[in-house]
């Protein structure tokens, strides 16, 4: 394995761990979250955050890929000067659509939660509002860093914020629970979510000044100043497709949050049940399935600067090399995830909600349904996120934003196809989205071969990775089935965490073994200090 190749390996797991400790961080938070508020303040909470992410996708998806991909353009190219101007031009432009951003939200508040129909969201509204701003100007440092290929500021930010939400927002909450209510309390863990954002920010400031004798570099004495217009040019050429196509997941969360309760209601269910079971699914189970959807992330934000790099050189063996590094992880990571939460569903449910008293049994087999669909999704959204950024090294940042909007279309027709039938109702958001993110991962697959992948490698990226999950799955299925069972449910929270424990433990060392043995995993993208041992024991 080449050095750059450790680089894109070493990328992805900084980025990844950091992303599945902090996924892991935010289950945890949701968890007393759900116990302090309820299941109508956590679909207050649920409602208020399409609009957010809405808004952050609009200002901090395309830009801050932009600024990656022009910094490793320059910084290949031995050329640090323009790569500082690239910052200096987008980060003014990212802070002042981060303040619009915030003054829209707190000034449309009363209108937002009326238009999700929960006035009781507004409060909530205006406590999250300062986090565009904060994130905006954030992600202008994590995308200059990014492009220096430094993925562990970024990681420690997203660390900082997953704490800051435990420490700050729980406390919050529970006093705004206390004061006034599921409105109230909702309010008061958004507000600690700003909070957290302000010391992540503070953090990155400080690091990058920290950095920036060392990421300047020496000037090349032949090397041409960029003007700023024609940074500024270059990157809407980049950042314009790609927050259009960052858009269509967020609006159709947005609009899902304006569908789903009415279509459920519309069915015949009451309004109560209806915002309950729309926080189920979009409180309980998106958030589980987001755990594993970091490393997704972290493959995404990892192959941009790499993929560009590569493009900038004329290498394309690299391009085609690392883009089929990337497609590999996304299988070895995807497949087994999938498959386990999907198993797993309901023990996992049970662990983090079933022992607050605030659900109901029927309401957990509920959720523990949602995520045995949902879990699929997992395998799609990780091949999308993978293909994604290998087509935005590229170049070629239109085909993903096409091929997701014409996913979401799907989606929101399955949605109200769906959602309103009386017994399917809510059942039908994960079929919706199964069909989403497939529509989006075929035509996205075949773009990636054609344009730098040169060969699609089914063995690594389907049998392999396959020929691991099944034992994997046969083993996790047995254990919990045959071996703890179902009454491991209601024995209480400690014997059913050592069960979950125990049956994840198991699986995830079949897979390992079987993937090691038939070549998914390969011993170059072990860390070094277990490579050695791997060395040893084998010598």
């Amino acid at each position: 394995m080449t050095e750059k190749n450790k680089s894109l390996v070493g990328g992805i797991s900084i980025l990844g761990l950091a992303g599945i400790i902090c996924k892991v961080v935010g289950v945890l938070y949701r968890i007393p979250l759900a116990d302090y508020i309820g299941g109508e303040g956590l679909g207050i909470y649920s409602k208020v955050f399409p609009a957010y992410n809405m808004m952050l996708t609009m200002f901090t998806v395309g830009i801050p890929v932009a600024i990656s991909r022009m910094v490793s353009h320059y910084v290949t190219r031995q050329d640090p000067r323009n790569a500082r101007r690239v910052f200096g031009v987008a980060a003014p432009v990212l802070g002042v659509l981060g303040l619009a951003g915030t003054l829209v939200m707190m000034l449309g508040s009363r209108a937002l939660s009326r238009s999700v129909g929960t006035p009781d969201a507004r409060l909530g509204y205006m406590a999250i509002a300062p986090s565009v701003f904060l994130v905006c100007l954030m992600s202008a440092f994590r995308g200059y860093m990014q492009g220096h290929r430094r993925m562990l500021p970024t990681a420690v930010s997203q660390l900082i914020e997953q704490v800051g939400k435990v420490f700050v927002a729980l406390p919050l909450a529970v006093a705004g629970m206390r004061r006034g209510g599921p409105g109230m309390g909702a309010a008061g863990a958004l507000l600690g979510t700003s909070m957290a954002e302000a010391a992540a920010l503070l953090y990155m400031m400080v690091t990058h000044a920290r950095s920036r004798a060392v990421l300047d570099g020496t000037v090349q004495a032949d090397t041409p100043v960029i003007s700023r217009r024609q940074i500024g040019s270059h990157l809407a050429l980049i950042a314009v497709p790609i927050t259009l196509g960052g858009c269509i997941v967020p609006l159709a969360s947005l609009i899902d949050s304006f569908m789903i309760t009415r279509l459920m209601e519309n069915g015949g269910m009451a309004e109560s049940e209806a915002l309950i079971r729309y926080g189920l699914y979009s409180g309980m189970v998106l958030t589980l399935i987001n755990v594993p959807t970091a490393l997704a992330m972290a493959m995404s934000t990892s192959l941009v600067p790499d993929i560009s790099s590569g493009m900038a050189r004329g290498d394309r063996e690299y391009v085609a090399r690392e883009s089929r590094t990337g497609l590999r992880i996304a299988s070895v990571v995807g497949f087994p995830c999938a498959v386990g939460m999907s198993l797993m569903a309901q023990p996992i449910l049970y662990l983090c909600y079933g022992y607050s008293g605030r659900y109901t049994p029927e309401q957990l087999d509920v959720a523990a349904s949602l995520l045995q669909v949902s879990a699929m999704t997992i395998v799609l959204f990780t091949m999308v996120q993978a293909t994604s950024g290998i087509l935005q090294g590229c170049g070629k940042q239109r085909i993903p934003m096409y091929t997701l909007l014409a996913g979401v279309v799907c989606k929101i027709a399955l949605n109200y196809t769906l959602i309103g039938i009386p017994g399917f109702d809510i059942h039908g958001a994960p079929v919706a989205s199964l069909v989403c993110y497939t529509v989006s991962m075929v035509p996205n697959l075949y773009f990636t071969v054609r344009c730098a992948a040169g060969r699609m490698p089914w063995k690594d990226v389907l049998l392999r990775p396959l020929a691991a999950t099944l034992p994997m799955a046969a083993v996790v299925a047995v254990l919990w089935r045959y071996v703890f069972t179902d009454r491991y449910l209601h024995l209480g929270r400690a014997r059913l965490l050592l069960a979950v424990l125990a049956c994840v433990a198991a699986g995830a060392a079949v897979y390992a073994l079987v993937a090691l043995a038939a070549g998914a995993v390969r011993r170059e993208d072990l860390p070094a200090r277990l490579r050695r041992r791997l060395k040893g024991k084998k010598g």
